[in-house]
């Protein structure tokens, strides 16, 4: 199949989006799929480039400030009819609904080509990063809503990684076919392993301490100051080392927060890592915590469960799915350092405990295997190309 993938978030861009976006491309690609993914450019010049097997062709576009200097094609339109008309795909998936999903879907409409869409995001996600909108978070909640149901009305088959982003959607609320299909995760990279002391010297991780990790985008909505405040209510005894991985426009902000808890010794900010790293740090951990109620999944939580990790999670958004209370973790309520830092000290004080919820993790991560979301998608698209060769 020739397939085009739409997508306003891709690597370099470092979130769930586009992390899931790059892998479903790249192993398309792997299994002999003609694949082009069409993304804003990182420069602001239209160009062409490859990543593996597949080719990326860049829109131009301009900064969004408000998100980790985001780049947007705000109207791709012409340049994304000429990428379709000169790559003639089979079919067309659309990963986000903004400038450049937009355009996909309308030359898809106007070529009659068959539509996919994958919902990813909840609109958390654009309301906490533009806080001058917090005021008006609840209309603003409800318009982004109605309009995710017109855009997705488009498609011939929608998709949501879990069955609890189908609930938070209001599935009533739009008439289009859908399943959830788990972003999925390589478990050939992401399993249980030794700790690489190489990497902790690197990182300047003391292997002597028990290490809580966060990994991911370290933005406000991700509520990572909650973690913080629950680490400064562990008792000392424990000697906690808080590792925190990632970037984001609230990172400034976590760093005073910590000198004001005097955390300064017991915190250490990696910023962003290269992706080849994550598994290696991973391993370094001895409990996972996922601090963002704006989840539809949460591919980081996924890969600390694949490595063997008992994880922490707040009780919001689908993360339920993943994290089951008292088997392979705990869930906190949302706001509740307290009740975060009395699930830690629970594990820290309890190594069969810690293993016993490890291994659970890491079966619960088995069923999330890469290569069975990719299968998945490969059928549902031949699914959407057989149903529109009937209609024809």
């Amino acid at each position: 199949m020739r397939i085009l993938i739409a997508s306003d978030l891709h690597w370099p861009t470092i979130n769930g989006i586009a992390t899931f976006g790059r892998n479903l491309a790249t192993e398309l690609a792997e299994r002999g799929h003609e694949v082009m993914v069409v993304a804003p450019s990182q420069t602001g010049r239209k160009t062409e480039e490859t990543d593996g097997l597949y080719t990326i062709s860049r829109t131009a576009s301009l900064i969004f400030p408000f998100y980790q200097n985001l780049r947007v094609s705000v109207s791709p339109q012409r340049e994304m009819k000429h990428i379709v008309q000169q790559f003639q795909p089979d079919i067309i998936h659309v990963q986000t609904p903004l400038g450049v999903g937009v355009a996909a879907v309308n030359v898809a409409k106007k070529l009659h080509i068959p539509l996919v869409a994958t919902n990813h995001a909840m609109s958390e996600n654009l309301i906490e990063n533009l806080r001058l909108l917090a005021p008006f978070a609840k209309p603003i909640d409800r318009l982004l809503r109605e309009y995710g149901s017109r855009f997705y009305a488009n498609a011939d088959y929608m998709t949501f990684p879990t069955t609890a982003a189908i609930a938070m959607q209001r599935p009533e609320s739009f008439t289009t076919p859908h399943k959830a299909i788990s972003n999925g995760i390589d478990l050939r990279r992401f399993q249980p392993g030794v700790p690489d002391a190489a990497i902790a010297q690197r990182y300047g991780i003391d292997l002597k301490r028990p290490v809580v990790m966060y990994l991911g985008r370290i933005d406000a909505e991700k509520q990572v100051s909650t973690l913080i405040k629950a680490a400064a209510l562990v008792p000392k005894h424990f000697r906690l080392q808080l590792l925190i991985v990632g970037f984001g426009n609230d990172l400034e902000n976590l760093k005073k927060l910590a000198l004001e808890l005097k955390l300064a010794d017991d915190v250490v900010f990696t910023g962003r890592i290269a992706e080849d790293d994550k598994p290696a740090i991973l391993r370094l951990a001895s409990i996972f915590v996922m601090t963002s109620p704006a989840e539809l999944q949460s591919i980081a939580m996924l890969e600390a469960m694949a490595t063997g990790l008992p994880v922490v999670a707040v009780n919001a958004g689908a993360l339920y799915e993943l994290c089951h209370d008292s088997k392979n973790g705990f869930l906190y309520k949302l706001g509740q350092p307290n009740e975060l830092a009395s699930h830690i000290e629970t594990l820290l004080n309890d190594k069969e405990l810690m293993t016993k919820f490890g291994s659970m993790s890491q079966e619960l991560a088995s069923h999330h295997d890469l290569g069975e979301t990719i299968g998945q998608f490969e059928a549902l698209y031949e699914t959407v190309l057989k149903q529109r060769r009937e209609i024809a």
